[in-house]
């Protein structure tokens, strides 16, 4: 089983687990293939509104994130959980305080980082525990 970019296994690290409706936009495949080595028993929709308990995008843009993160935020549990992948060393518009930016007014709150491989970052958002 290979390990993610800080050694443990990447599932591991983003807090997957057996039994969640997870949906996954963007996602490189070498990342797919990576979680998927931990054979976990996921059940893999194909639109978030289908209801969800944890979702993991990779976005470049700014205006894509903020688009994408006020429509999680009506899909997600109450207690799931979104991971946001951005190109770490990529000249872009978004950055870990970014995303907290467009995230936070939208009831989320981040709550872990992890380097997802060399090329993405990414930032786990969960909805605020007042807001459950």
């Amino acid at each position: 089983m290979t390990t993610a970019f800080s050694g443990a296994p990447l599932a591991k690290q983003l807090s997957l687990r057996d039994g969640q409706r997870v949906w996954f936009e963007g996602m490189p495949e070498d990342v797919f293939d990576e979680i998927a080595e931990y054979a976990l028993d996921l059940t893999f929709v194909d639109n978030p509104a289908q209801g969800i308990d944890a979702a993991h995008i990779f976005v470049t843009e700014r205006a894509e994130l903020a688009e994408r993160l006020a429509a999680l935020r009506q899909q997600i549990a109450r207690d799931g959980q979104v991971w946001v992948s951005w190109p770490s060393q990529a000249s872009t518009d978004l950055t870990e305080d970014a995303i907290r930016e467009l995230a936070l007014p939208l009831g989320f709150i981040d709550t872990k980082s992890c380097e997802v491989n060399a090329t993405w970052s990414a930032l786990k958002l969960v909805i605020r525990k007042d807001l459950r």
